[in-house]
């Protein structure tokens, strides 16, 4: 885990003064994969392992980043650099990109009102200040827990705080799935930075990604989370991910040639997909169906757990997953392996794959008087079977990005703003705008 007495005392160590500190979480994704880009619905929890940036601002437009976990210190010029097609991710490049679509030096930025990539109008930019900034973070690289958005959502707030600029959180998760979009080259929906910036302790989110609508779902304390790693990195997430959203809109086209009242799948009905089965490839028409079913289960699995009803939630995401596996086909033997060894435990309720799949996590939903021995006899069974180590442990659900004083972070561990409320907004406001 990041110590923030230290990540701080390590900051004055290389830039020569005292930071403010800033941290963003990441997630796991409960029910409601590969939704999001479709106008879905999605049921992510912000994680207890976050991203953290340590912070100071400098007198000129130079950006010096530099990672603890990679070892490398990297210089930017603050919102100068266009975006370019990606030859392959690097960590500064989220943080390039943010810099850059905050600056709104890119193109002039406005939110589209659809989940998919942010639209541009006219308009002007602002500045972003220069910045020192270290980053640390406990967010698994790689494991489908969002380490990139959580790096994006840490780094966006940070510059923003300190160019003295508004903070409105939804136009901060938009710049950065914004910039994932053009600095990184991966085409991703709205929910790994919202739930970056909106995550709440103890509750999953139930959110609307067309329209935004956000409802926070109490987990009941009989339940546990168990994060189960594989430990296979996702190497060839990013190219997959976007085949897999160009099949999703191939099959809107045609759906919406015969049913005008369809913009994305979330529009659409099984019979829908029916209808046109004839004109869709095979591959199409399962990644379709996955999208369409996926976001059914999304909303029965809100309503089972609202009524504590574990074992119908738990069959939701074991469906999910196979849907995953055989019909998104972004699964891999690890993963289904891991969710097969949890799923045949006595207490587990539910299992599946997390995040965007190719490896990385899976989790499992278990009941909390069995989670102990659940997660021995997961990581034995899984190394056993596979020869790797995995890394499982319970997880919590936590807060979303905030800034921390540096005397409460060193002594009392307290942050000082969640959210909007740093610039004039309550927990949920809209607060002021960003650009």
């Amino acid at each position: 885990m990041v110590d923030p007495e230290d990540l701080a005392r390590e900051f004055e160590r290389a830039f020569g003064r005292s930071p403010r500190l800033y941290r963003a979480p990441g997630r796991v994704n409960l029910i409601g994969e590969h939704t999001d880009y479709n106008d879905g619905f999605v049921m992510p929890m912000a994680l207890d392992r976050s991203t953290w940036v340590a912070a100071a601002p400098r007198d000129d437009r130079t950006i010096v980043a530099r990672s603890r976990e990679y070892g490398e210190t990297m210089t930017i010029d603050a919102g100068t650099q266009r975006p370019q097609r990606p030859q392959g991710r690097h960590w500064v490049d989220y943080v390039r990109g943010v810099s850059a679509v905050l600056s709104d030096v890119a193109r002039p930025f406005h939110p589209s009102t659809r989940s998919g990539c942010p639209e541009p109008v006219e308009g002007q930019g602002r500045e972003i200040r220069g910045a020192d900034l270290l980053i640390a973070s406990d967010v698994p690289i790689g494991a489908g827990l969002s380490s990139s958005a959580a790096l994006e959502v840490a780094c966006g707030y940070a510059l923003l705080d300190l160019a003295n600029r508004p903070i409105d959180l939804v136009q901060l998760a938009r710049a950065c799935q914004r910039a994932e979009h053009e600095y990184a080259g991966t085409r991703c929906g709205l929910m790994d930075q919202m739930i970056a910036c909106y995550g709440r302790e103890g509750h999953a989110l139930m959110l609307d990604t067309r329209t935004l609508e956000r409802r926070w779902l109490p987990l009941p304390s009989t339940l546990r989370v168990l994060v189960c790693n594989t430990m296979v990195k996702r190497q060839l997430a990013s190219g997959e991910y976007n085949a897999r959203r160009a099949d999703c809109e191939a099959g809107v086209r045609v759906l919406a040639q015969r049913f005008p009242g369809i913009r994305a799948l979330r529009d659409a009905t099984l019979a829908q997909l029916d209808a046109v089965r004839g004109e869709l490839s095979d591959q199409i028409y399962r990644r379709c169906g996955h999208v369409i079913a996926e976001n059914a289960r999304v909303e029965a699995a809100a309503r089972a757990l609202g009524d504590a009803d574990f074992e119908t939630f738990g069959r939701l995401m074991d469906d999910s997953h196979r849907s995953l596996r055989d019909d998104y086909e972004v699964s891999c033997a690890e993963l289904d392996a891991m969710v097969a060894i949890a799923r045949g435990l006595g207490g587990v309720y539910g299992a599946r794959m997390t995040g965007g799949g190719f490896g990385g996590c899976a989790i499992a939903v278990v009941d909390a008087s069995a989670v102990d021995r659940a997660s021995r006899e997961i990581e034995e069974r899984y190394e056993s079977a596979s020869g790797l180590r995995p890394d499982v442990w319970v997880c919590s659900a936590g807060e979303g990005v905030s800034a921390w004083r540096l005397a409460e972070a060193l002594h009392n561990g307290e942050a000082l703003h969640h959210g909007e409320a740093l610039h004039h907004g309550g927990h949920g406001g809209r607060g002021g705008q960003i650009l």
